[in-house]
């Protein structure tokens, strides 16, 4: 009888076993949903950065406007052509000043993207631990059904024998 009772409690425990691993492949999937994730987070961060690039690209475009509206107030108005030119100086100084923009922006965007780059990356090493973690879950799982099995031949085992 004590057998018995030993076996029936190595078949609840095989079954704990099982129900551990696959509590284990949820955390898995988990991990795998974080990682996708985090790729989405990376995109946005390379439009954020697309975003940067194409103000930069407005700002030289309402500089080129300044410049052309100053040089029409010199041919409009001789008399505030000193006026004109400070505002093509000031106009040439915000074209410098949105090229600047415009190198800063690609330096960000590049810097973001050689992040993303990284993050993808790491994001696929995430899902290879992951998928090696289903793995070696599917190993134990297959174990613990052995481990059934051998429970059970033993059991017959016994009840031939008693």
């Amino acid at each position: 009888m004590k057998g018995v009772l030993n076996a029936i409690n190595g078949i609840v425990n095989e079954i704990n076993g099982i129900f551990n691993a696959t509590n284990r492949i949820f955390n898995f999937t988990n991990g795998i949903v974080n990682a996708t994730n985090g790729i989405i987070n990376s995109i946005n961060g390379i439009i954020n950065a697309t975003n940067g690039i194409i103000n930069s690209i407005n700002g030289i475009v309402n500089a080129m406007h300044g410049i052309f509206k100053a040089i029409y107030g010199i041919f409009k108005a001789t008399n505030d052509s000193n006026n004109a030119i400070y505002g093509i100086f000031k106009a040439i100084n915000d074209i410098n000043n949105a090229i600047n923009g415009i190198f800063k922006a690609i330096k960000n965007g590049m810097n973001g993207l050689e992040n993303a780059i990284y993050g993808i990356i790491n994001v696929i090493y995430s899902l290879n631990n992951s998928i090696n973690g289903i793995v070696n879950v599917i190993y134990s799982i297959k174990n613990s059904i052995n481990g059934i099995i051998n429970v059970i031949c033993g059991l017959n085992i016994f009840s031939k024998n008693t």
